[in-house]
């Protein structure tokens, strides 16, 4: 392939109106589900879903099923990412407003540097990330703070907590998956995550007794869309977008989804789902786009130079 062929820029921009919006607007269709299905069955339906058809898409194009070692590698990510991250998420959300789930959610990349600072060490504890994390704690802390007298009720304490240590599992997992052995193909290596995840989100849906509570007909059309929407557009869909984009941009420019996707939550909750909009949120949301916006912009650690017989990939 000839990485100096560009595409046409409406494919471009296209892509990036999908990573920036659709994934903006599915924090909005999980608090809609989560209403009416139980929080980590919906997760599981999700997943499973969009899991088996990225990967069944990817044997019918002739990809090679996992090795056994690859499975094992997937299930530990699975288990962070989408049994603990997401899972954490969907039951965050029956209790913190779609747009402010994503806001702390975008904390993700300060963790991401702790995690390249512990895990990988290609990050050094510097000045500016020291205070990129405590711009973005802070951020989190004016959401929470019920002395800050900022109008607006704070957001559910346990809630943000939950979604603080989701942040955490992702971070991890993303650290990870530079270390882990798995599929060459990104939509193989997503979609046997998925399908992991999927099914263990539906075993901690049956060992919470999401099962035997949920009655499919009493659901409404309206949630049902919500699911269909994270499913195809939210999953198969954004996803998609995004490794076409990482194949065709810089990782900088596809990675400021990270501080358009809370932006675009908390007008998307604000306008369609009745969710406030005060200073509290405006302040918040501010502090930790900004922490995001440093650690984005701060420069990894060079890596020694590798001997000549080996090649990057």
């Amino acid at each position: 392939m000839d990485s100096k062929i560009r595409p046409p820029a409406w494919q471009t921009l296209l892509a990036f109106a999908i990573i920036y919006f659709v994934w903006g607007s599915t924090f909005l269709a999980i608090r809609i589900g989560v209403r009416e299905v139980p929080p980590f069955l919906l997760a599981s339906m999700r997943f499973l879903a969009a899991g088996l058809v990225l990967y069944g898409w990817m044997l019918a194009k002739g990809e090679r099923s996992p090795s056994v070692r690859q499975w094992m590698s997937a299930s530990l990510l699975a288990l962070l990412m989408f049994a603990i991250a997401y899972g954490i998420l969907f039951w965050a959300e029956q209790r913190v407003p779609s747009g402010i789930a994503a806001v702390i959610l975008a904390t993700i990349p300060v963790f991401m540097a702790l995690s390249e600072i512990v895990i990988l060490r290609t990050q050094r504890l510097s000045i500016r990330l020291a205070l990129a994390l405590l711009i973005g704690m802070g951020g989190v802390a004016v959401l929470m703070s019920r002395s800050l007298n900022l109008g607006g009720a704070p957001i559910d304490r346990a809630g943000a907590i939950a979604l603080i240590f989701g942040a955490v599992s992702w971070s991890v997992a993303s650290a990870l998956t530079r270390k882990l052995p798995l599929p060459p193909s990104k939509v193989m290596s997503a979609g046997v995550q998925m399908l992991a995840g999927g099914v263990m989100l539906a075993v901690a849906a049956a060992a919470l007794g999401e099962l035997r509570s949920f009655r499919p007909q009493a659901v409404s059309r309206e949630a049902w869309l919500a699911l269909l929407y994270l499913i195809v557009a939210g999953s198969i869909v954004g996803f998609t977008a995004y490794v076409w984009l990482i194949h065709h941009e810089s990782p900088t420019k596809v990675g400021t989804y990270a501080y358009v996707n809370p932006v675009v939550a908390v007008l998307v909750g604000y306008f369609l789902g009745g969710e406030a909009l005060g200073l509290r949120t405006v302040l918040g949301t501010l502090f930790v786009l900004i922490s995001v916006m440093v650690i984005t912009t701060a420069r990894a650690k060079q890596p020694a130079p590798a001997p000549a017989t080996e090649n990057a990939s």
